[in-house]
């Protein structure tokens, strides 16, 4: 899959071409974060990395080549698109929870119960013992085409 960068000066280029820092970069997909609107600061920085952490091991191709400064010392890859994030009421969570399993997209879930576990085996039970439609959704991170990604987060509002 190649992307298309829309250039300041309007030209169209490919992933091969340098691209400028003010480019605007049109990806196909899109990785969106829902949060629900009454978290803590750290709460929402948390739950933002927690369901973004899962992404690249079932859709490999987001995740982007690794990094190495001028020194050779090496770094981790990175997801090679922007997560955009959005907050919402806890109902706006729900609607957009169904919404995304409705469309088989990739979905996390992170739920109220996951600030009181303090480990992966806890939290993954504690997801487990509730039912769908009844989980406290606190955030919910989705990826797929941007135009279904969108219609999930209808009525979401940009993460100020």
């Amino acid at each position: 899959m190649r992307n298309t960068y829309e250039t300041g000066s309007g030209t169209m280029a490919t992933d091969d071409a340098p691209v400028r820092f003010e480019t605007k970069i049109a990806f196909d997909t899109k990785i969106a974060v829902l949060l629900r609107d009454d978290l803590e600061t750290w709460q929402r920085l948390n739950v933002t990395a927690f369901l973004v952490s899962g992404l690249g091991t079932v859709v490999p191709e987001v995740i982007g080549e690794p990094y190495e400064d001028a020194d050779s010392t090496a770094y981790l890859p990175m997801l090679r698109q922007p997560v955009l994030v959005f907050e919402g009421a806890k109902e706006a969570l729900a609607a957009a929870h169904a919404k995304a399993l409705s469309r088989s997209l990739v979905t996390a879930v992170f739920t109220s119960d996951l600030f009181g576990t303090g480990n992966d085996r806890d939290n993954r039970a504690a997801v487990r013992a509730v039912g769908r439609d009844a989980l406290d959704l606190v955030g919910l991170a989705v990826y797929g085409p941007r135009n279904a990604v969108d219609k999930v987060l209808k009525g979401a509002r940009m993460h100020p």
